[in-house]
């Protein structure tokens, strides 16, 4: 099942008519030439309206699904903007800078028609992306587009998602219950259902033909003496019922996320933890967000579709003890992180395996064991988390959450996940961002997010800043420097 949007990008030039434009096509050609990936050049140059919806339905037809629009001199404000309105799909605006000829009839003056091309997008109230500083040569152009190829998979993404969940969440869990408005506000479609309605079709799945198949691959997956045999049949049957309910429930949608309920009815009913197959789900590009949180879930999917590579939620869940910081953390990094800037990120065992070290295996849920299975007994269906430490490497630990005032807010924060062994259980990692302690106080306390969080696997920052941004998130925190107060930091304390 291919869950994220491939991208078909378009280019359009425009030209104001008391421009050259000649000047406008020789740029659009440059631009076609320095972009190493795939881009459609629309031959359509536009100067008015009739040649807006020609162009429109020229990259129609050519299946694009995103656009880059090129103001390869001042650009006509008109057609140039209703471009985006016609258009249904993601769009960039760039402009042409000046270099490539002399100052009279080589001079297109885009840097100035960027401004009136941004304020007619302001008054018809579209949405569209605008670089950092959108103005540059033709290899200039190029870099941006490719920043904003997978900014544009993540908007269509997230316009073409449905989010079903299993539910309803655990109880004392209400961080992980947000208002489903943000989802529409959002274009996401929702679909909620019992966990009984799951439970029904898993068994309806029992003795499906295909589970043999995704048994072995599962082993395969793990390695020998890294899995219980006795359940890897039931935790198939589970894989082929979640994949099913997606195909056959997207409806009018072109992908999907689930958060589903986990506990505390969950292992005990179908006799197995779902984590392992949840992280199998997540390594495809289907994230299956723990305890019914959507907001989690929906990060996750953003980060997929940026990355193109599995990510997982954890807890913002323990802090890292004073004596394993002295030991092996202090002074011994590039970024002479504080004891205040370290934390591990936990969670059951959801991580892929391929974002876990080694000797990650199939274990099974300490916690839960101790809650629901007797004293003193072998774990039995509280088995099939899948355990280990978290890989070191650079991370993005963000969040988009819907608050209890039905506003959508978000936080990002860039790190790195240490390669410091934590000598605990669960899929967990030492964590390490810069200023945590401060951002931990006054983002995420101070704005009430949940304890869950999404990882991407890199430094993706920037890009979700500017999805977010796109989907007209207006609070975004991040991890401030000490020379950058929070409104709310004492600055006398």
């Amino acid at each position: 099942m291919n869950n994220i949007p491939v991208v078909k990008l378009g280019l359009i030039a425009v030209s104001r008519d008391c421009f050259p434009i000649e000047l406008s096509e020789k740029r659009r050609a440059a631009v076609k030439a320095a972009f190493k990936g795939e881009l459609y050049e629309c031959p359509v140059t536009v100067e008015n309206e009739v040649d807006m919806l020609k162009a429109v339905a020229d990259v129609n037809a050519a299946e694009c699904n995103a656009l880059v629009v090129f103001l390869g001199n001042f650009g006509p404000e008109t057609p140039e903007t209703l471009i985006a309105e016609k258009f249904d799909g993601r769009v960039m605006y760039v402009a042409a800078a000046e270099g490539d000829g002399d100052l009279i009839n080589g001079r297109g003056d885009a840097y100035c028609g960027m401004l009136n091309c941004s304020y007619n997008l302001g008054m018809r109230h579209l949405s569209a992306y605008i670089p950092s500083y959108p103005v540059g040569t033709a290899d200039d152009i190029a870099r941006m587009i490719g920043e904003f190829v997978p900014i544009a998979r993540a908007v269509i993404g997230l316009k073409n998602l449905k989010m079903i969940t299993f539910g309803p969440r655990p109880q004392d869990f209400f961080a992980c219950n947000a208002p489903i408005k943000g989802l529409y506000e959002l274009g996401v479609e929702v679909e909620e259902n019992s966990e009984l309605d799951l439970l029904v079709s898993y068994n309806a799945h029992k003795n499906d033909p295909r589970i043999p198949e995704v048994v072995e691959d599962m082993k395969a997956e793990m390695g020998e003496g890294r899995y219980y045999a006795d359940m890897m049949e039931r935790m198939a049957q589970f894989e082929l019922t979640l994949l099913d309910w997606a195909e056959n429930h997207k409806g009018a949608r072109k992908y999907v996320a689930f958060a589903d309920k986990c506990w505390p009815a969950f292992p005990e009913q179908f006799g197995f933890e779902p984590c392992f197959v949840n992280s199998r789900l997540a390594s495809r590009g289907i994230p299956v967000g723990c305890e019914v949180d959507i907001y989690g879930t929906l990060s996750e999917y953003i980060g997929s579709c940026i990355s193109e590579d599995a990510v997982t939620v954890l807890d913002i869940n323990n802090s890292v003890p004073a004596q394993m910081y002295d030991a092996q953390i202090k002074g011994q990094f590039p970024y002479d992180y504080k004891l205040t800037d370290t934390f591990m990120g936990f969670h059951c065992g959801n991580t892929p395996s391929c974002k876990m070290c080694a000797d990650r295996a199939i274990k099974y849920q300490l916690i839960q064991h101790r809650l629901l299975e007797p004293a003193g007994s072998d774990p039995d269906f509280t088995r099939g988390t899948l355990e280990g430490d978290i890989a070191p490497g650079e991370i993005t630990f963000y969040r988009l959450q819907c608050d209890s005032e039905g506003v959508l807010r978000a936080y990002i924060a860039e790190g790195e996940v240490l390669p410091v062994a934590t000598t605990s259980f669960g899929g967990i990692g030492v964590f390490a961002i810069p200023e945590m302690g401060r951002f931990y106080r006054h983002v995420l306390i101070e704005k009430r997010f949940p304890h869950h969080g999404a990882v991407a696997f890199g430094h993706f920052g920037k890009e979700i800043f500017e999805v977010l941004r796109l989907l007209g998130v207006k609070n975004i925190d991040y991890n401030r420097p000490a020379s950058l107060p929070y409104p709310t930091e004492n600055p006398f304390a």
